[in-house]
């Protein structure tokens, strides 16, 4: 009798996303994104001044690891050094806003071209949704982020890395949905 033998296909194994960031604003995003690409990210909250290569190794040290594996920094340039900083960690990518975080969150209401300081991002985020504060996101953002995703993305290209303003999230959405969209029928 010849038994046809099953042979199981090699299991594919999906990339970890390590993000290492600085607020509770930038930590309630990632978890959005977490939770709406359903994919393994793994956040650390980490306050800017102790950011360095030994603690993302030894963060990722107990965790299972990847050639496909990447990390990222999410960070504000409102200070100065900063960039410096993020820049001689050559491990991860640098996904920094500048002036603050929030100019991400702007960009999906409107164009933002000109320089403009932290104070007055959260004063135009808040001509377009009242309610916003600075480490909430309710279902009601949530949704207001959802439909200007993509001219978030548009709009942000278009800057200047690392200038103000400027916003490089846009780099980590379109891996993630690159990744999402390059597996979905498989």
């Amino acid at each position: 009798m010849n038994r046809n033998k099953r042979i199981s296909k090699p299991r594919k194994i999906n990339p970890t996303y390590f993000v290492f960031c600085e607020g509770k604003t930038e930590r309630s995003y990632i978890e959005y994104l977490r939770a709406k690409y359903r994919l393994p990210i793994h956040i650390d909250f980490q306050i800017a001044k102790s950011i360095t290569e030994k603690h993302i190794s030894s963060y990722k040290k107990n965790k299972a690891n990847h050639p496909k594996d990447k990390t990222y920094l999410v960070y504000d340039l409102d200070v100065p050094e900063m960039l410096g900083k993020l820049q001689k960690i050559k491990s991860a990518i640098i996904l920094s806003s500048n002036p603050c975080f929030e100019l991400w969150y702007l960009l999906h209401f409107q164009k933002q071209e000109a320089k403009i300081s932290s104070e007055e991002c959260v004063q135009k985020l808040k001509k377009h949704f009242s309610k916003y504060a600075k480490d909430s996101f309710d279902r009601e953002f949530k949704n207001k982020i959802e439909n200007g995703h993509v001219k978030a993305i548009a709009r942000a290209s278009k800057l200047e890395t690392h200038e103000n303003p400027s916003s490089q999230l846009y780099i980590f959405i379109k891996e993630l949905e690159g990744f999402k969209n390059q597996n979905k029928f498989k």
